[in-house]
């Protein structure tokens, strides 16, 4: 029976106990945004933003969460989520323009005189350096489309962008597949920095630019120590593809410059094509240093939010697509921005050069250049059977709610490589097709895989060859 009013007294209570232990500014970002809708008994319904938003609440704040409840309510307390309805949502803001490329103030850098290795009483020289920031004016948060596939991410840059070098996301570390906006997302919170604190030097940079730059002070130059007071001087570090810093040297001046910006208060960006646990060549020290922060990964887009982008891509184009073109082609490509663009932009070009109107038939001769034959897709069904086959047994024992260990692992395997390969499939959709598990559980799969990946090579080898078999079959 409804308690009317008691449920917002009740999670009211809640979020004083909630705020008492969970940092400020993770407490303003996650749980400001939840609703209490009803109490009824023991369980409480809350509204949350998006089915991703639920998943990360039970990640991070699981035990937290449980202690209000069980604080408020008693024992037996439940909490409920409910998703927010797309109408309630805030409403889309079509893409602005490119606008002018953002400007660096002058930074003064020491530099040594080139007689050699100087004694200790010989001064540095200085020298005026104009720092280009090497931002691109498009990749702004207003021509981000945001979804439940980079949510998290796209916060945690706004708040950033708000306080440099001062929240919990120091470093945010995104990773994820080609094409899912990992560089839109970083570019847009130097951008967003710029705007906000003009006075800030802010720089981008690829991996492979970083340890060009450094092989040519060492090794052409001999002016490495002019190399890392350039870096030390930076007060917004975006690092794009940091996977490419495979050499020792290049990691140990990096190294030298996250500690040098981390301990005065910088930010550093970083994104990768994988999590920091599978940067294989790279130092532990440096990797652990990778996890100070926030690694965030981005996901394949859903249905909703490839739809979002390509009607945003297409106003901004000044093109009038029809919107079963746009349908067509947001039902068909599922992997990533990059081939929903593309695609976009073929359908449009040949529609010009031809004179002809944009219809589904033009897009379906464009896309299956693109994404081959529909059937060949990967599908939960599809994991699973072949982890079944790899490790011999049937898929109803694999479905099973039995815990001998080995048939345990093989169903963890299969969510683990089914969130990881399949583009447009959330953890809940997982969960119900392994025997109706709920998506704490899929989660919890998932990082165990990853986490015995890295402590047990017998494991990992069994991981790599399904996942390898999978890739083969679906090419």
């Amino acid at each position: 029976m409804e308690i009317n009013g008691r449920h917002t007294e009740t999670w009211n209570n809640c979020l004083r106990f909630i705020s008492q232990v969970v940092e400020p500014r993770q407490f303003e970002i996650w749980f400001s945004k939840i609703t209490p809708v009803s109490l009824q008994d023991s369980t409480l319904t809350v509204e949350v933003p998006s089915q991703f938003f639920c998943e990360y609440l039970e990640s991070a704040f699981l035990d937290v969460i449980k202690a209000a409840l069980k604080k408020e309510i008693g024992a037996g307390a439940r909490l409920v989520y409910t998703i927010r309805p797309v109408r309630s949502q805030q409403a889309m803001t079509y893409p602005q323009g490119p606008g002018e490329p953002p400007v660096n103030k002058t930074i003064s850098v020491s530099t040594w005189q080139p007689s050699g290795n100087p004694g200790p009483f010989v001064f540095p020289g200085i020298t005026k350096l104009q720092v280009n920031p090497r931002l691109n004016p498009a990749y702004s948060f207003e021509n981000l489309v945001v979804g439940d596939c980079n949510n998290l991410a796209v916060n945690a840059a706004r708040n950033i962008s708000t306080n440099p070098g001062k929240t919990p996301f120091n470093p945010l570390f995104i990773f994820g597949g080609p094409g899912l906006g990992k560089t839109h997302v970083a570019q847009a919170a130097g951008l967003a920095v710029k705007k906000a604190f003009p006075e800030l030097v802010v720089l981008y940079v690829t991996g492979n630019e970083f340890k060009t730059q450094y092989m040519d002070a060492v090794y052409v130059r001999n002016k490495l120590t002019d190399f890392l007071a350039y870096y030390m001087k930076i007060d917004v570090l975006i690092v794009d593809d940091i996977q490419d810093l495979a050499s020792q040297g290049t990691q140990m001046a990096f190294f030298n410059v996250f500690n040098h910006l981390h301990q005065n208060g910088k930010q550093l960006i970083l994104t990768s094509d994988r999590p920091p646990v599978e940067l294989q060549t790279f130092e532990e020290r440096l990797l652990s240093r990778f996890k100070w922060g926030l690694s965030v990964e981005l996901q394949a887009p859903s249905y909703e939010t490839r739809l979002a982008m390509l009607r945003e891509r297409a106003f901004r184009e000044g093109v009038n697509v029809p919107d079963e073109v746009l349908e067509y082609l947001a039902t068909r490509i599922r992997t990533n921005f990059r081939e929903l663009e593309g695609a976009l932009i073929s359908v449009m070009a040949g529609a010009t050069m031809s004179h002809s109107d944009i219809t589904v038939e033009q897009a379906a001769r464009i896309t299956e250049n693109i994404v081959g034959d529909e059937d060949a897709s990967l599908t939960v069904s599809k994991v699973q059977s072949t982890v079944c086959d790899y490790f011999g047994i049937s898929r109803d024992v694999l479905l099973s709610p039995t815990r001998k260990r080995q048939i345990v692992q093989a169903r963890q395997i299969s969510m683990y490589l089914c969130r990881k390969l399949i583009g447009n499939v959330s953890l809940a959709t997982i969960g119900n097709e392994t025997g109706g598990k709920d998506h704490a559980t899929v989660l919890h799969a998932c990082n165990t895989v990853s986490d015995l990946c890295t402590t047990d090579r017998v494991f990992k080898k069994d991981v790599t060859g399904i996942e390898a078999l999978l890739v083969k079959a679906n090419r």
